[in-house]
């Protein structure tokens, strides 16, 4: 088991990542902060979170967590496929999670929590807001 808890750097929550043959440079595409809804449940079709982290060392199992605040329980989780292996904890290190179909109950505010083992490393927060009765003008 790993002693070293691992720095979360960057947590993006996105449509899409691109990872670019041969020099595995990440491209996010659409980064946003806020998923926008006219009804409930509200499904989101494609959502990829963007993680960069340094100061680890070892091999971790990672998972992904998405948490409801209201009610604080889990709607869904990911677990990435196999141990990450890190030699050198100056490296930073980058993961990304592709979520499909991913289904919000109400509007309000919602959490990705990433743990290596079972620590908690770092969370991104974000809200769901019903746009029938959060209209903003321009």
């Amino acid at each position: 088991m790993n002693i070293r808890t691992p720095h979360l750097n960057a947590m993006l929550l996105c449509d899409y990542v691109i990872t670019e043959h041969g020099t595995n440079k990440k491209s996010l595409i659409g980064i946003f902060e806020n998923i926008n809804a006219t009804k409930f449940p509200c499904v989101h079709y494609t959502l990829s979170v963007y993680i960069k982290f340094t100061d680890a060392m070892g091999s971790y199992s990672v998972r992904l967590e998405l948490i409801d605040l209201a009610s604080d329980a889990v709607i869904a989780r990911a677990e990435a496929p196999g141990e990450i292996k890190v030699n050198d904890p100056l490296l930073a290190h980058e993961m990304v999670f592709c979520l499909r179909g991913l289904s919000f109950p109400n509007p309000g505010e919602y959490e990705f929590r990433v743990f290596a083992y079972d620590r908690v490393f770092g969370q991104k927060t974000f809200r769901v807001v019903d746009r029938r009765t959060n209209v903003q003008e321009l």
